[in-house]
């Protein structure tokens, strides 16, 4: 069995067996940290976006483009990368998807290839989590003939270098440092940029579930308040947005945020509790499980990554061009912001019940009041957006979607011991 199942899945039929009460979290870090830290981050990016419109040299494609742990010599970089890029047909999309060997990011890249588009990727291959997962993406990638080019989306020269080679008609902007506790230590690392071209592509990019922060609210709506950021990750994705909607209005861009909601299946990050859950039940270790101050569940609106995929396919789908051209905006463009979700949220608990039962092993289980650092108490998306603009449908549920993150997870784990061994 292929281990990246082309067969979108089948609607399930599990509920949760009682409702389960849902109460807003405490504060998170102090505020003095929040706002020096944001600062920062916004310094940084209006620092980038400054040189982004600076005239510059135009480095060599030769010194920038890589693919695994060698470098591509510049005519075979030109001709890889234009294959790639090249739909199977006249009517098809050119799309630059970054962040291409991540988890979100190789399940897109191969869904709009299968379908005939031309992809391009783009990813740093950073240490946040073990870049071998990313390099065995990497594999997948190539061998349905999507090129990786190995650089930085913050490297304005590198990026000037694949717009001339290519006219993107889309980019799927998917690159984004990951995890709500990581940016308490690397504020830094989370600068993401918008992109301008002669020829703007539109842009479908992926913001998350986290701008709602504090939002007490049941649902979690599109209209929701999202200033009240309860993680500096928050903060960081809800400023993404806002400049967003500044280069919409300034230069005439075609934008469209995804608000995912806990993404999970198989490829996915081994940081996730759903993958470390896993692997530690497996072993005998103990799993830490999360309450809310008052000893009520904590849970997530777990959505399985066929359904995300289908969503971002969605937007890219129904994004109308941008309206600018070499930076200068002719008529209003089209802004939108959609969550992705599965509207049907579940308790951490329940997640841990699920995986004894599929592994046949018991959890030993501690469970200790969920840290203020960050993550919130519960999650729930109101997706009758994005059902209506996008034909948005999840028809995954929790089980279903785990057998199949618990199948590829044995696969590709007992063949890579094989390996090592």
């Amino acid at each position: 069995m292929s281990h990246l199942d082309n067969i979108p899945s089948t609607p399930g039929k599990y509920k949760p067996d009682k409702a389960f009460r849902f109460n807003s979290s405490a504060a998170s870090s102090s505020l003095s940290k929040l706002t020096l830290y944001s600062t920062l981050f916004l310094s940084v990016l209006l620092i980038f976006l400054l040189l982004l419109y600076s005239p510059s040299s135009k480095p060599s494609l030769r010194r920038h483009l890589s693919t695994g742990s060698h470098r591509t010599p510049l005519s075979l970089s030109h001709k890889l990368i234009r294959k790639s890029a090249r739909p199977r047909s006249t009517t098809g999309n050119t799309v630059l998807v970054t962040g291409a060997a991540g988890f979100v990011g190789t399940h897109v890249s191969l869904a709009l290839k299968r379908r005939g588009d031309g992809v391009l990727g783009l990813d740093n291959f950073n240490h946040y989590y073990d870049p071998t997962l990313k390099r065995a993406r990497q594999k997948i990638l190539e061998k349905a003939w999507v090129f990786v080019v190995e650089g930085d989306i913050n490297d304005k020269g590198l990026l000037e270098q694949l717009f001339d080679a290519v006219l993107f008609t889309h980019v799927m902007h998917l690159a984004a440092q990951a995890g709500v506790r990581y940016a308490m230590q690397n504020p830094g690392s989370y600068v993401h940029m918008s992109k301008s071209a002669n020829l703007q592509p539109a842009i479908i990019w992926a913001s998350s579930s986290s701008v709602y922060g504090l939002n007490s609210k049941v649902l979690f709506s599109e209209k929701d308040r999202t200033d009240q950021p309860a993680s500096l990750y928050a903060a960081t994705k809800k400023a993404g947005e806002e400049i967003a909607h500044t280069y919409n209005h300034i230069y005439g861009l075609s934008l469209t945020g995804l608000r995912f909601f806990t993404v999970y299946g198989p490829w996915g990050r081994l940081d996730m509790a759903y993958l470390f859950f896993t692997k530690d039940i497996m072993k005998g270790k103990t799993i830490t499980v999360y309450e809310s101050p008052d000893k009520g569940s904590v849970a997530r609106d777990f959505t399985y990554i066929d359904d995300i995929v289908k969503g971002c396919l969605g937007a890219l789908d129904t994004a109308k061009k941008s309206t600018g051209s070499g930076g200068k905006k002719r008529g209003p463009a089209q802004l939108r912001i959609f969550n992705l979700g599965n509207t049907s949220p579940v308790p951490v608990s329940t997640l841990v019940s699920i995986l004894e039962k599929i592994l046949k092993v018991k959890a030993k289980k501690k469970v200790v009041p969920l840290p203020r650092n960050g993550d919130v108490e519960f999650t729930h998306a109101n997706i009758t957006l994005a059902m209506m603009e996008l034909g948005y449908k999840p028809a995954t549920d929790l089980e279903a979607g785990l057998k199949k993150l618990v199948r590829w997870y044995l696969s590709f784990y007992s063949r890579s011991k094989k390996k090592s061994s």
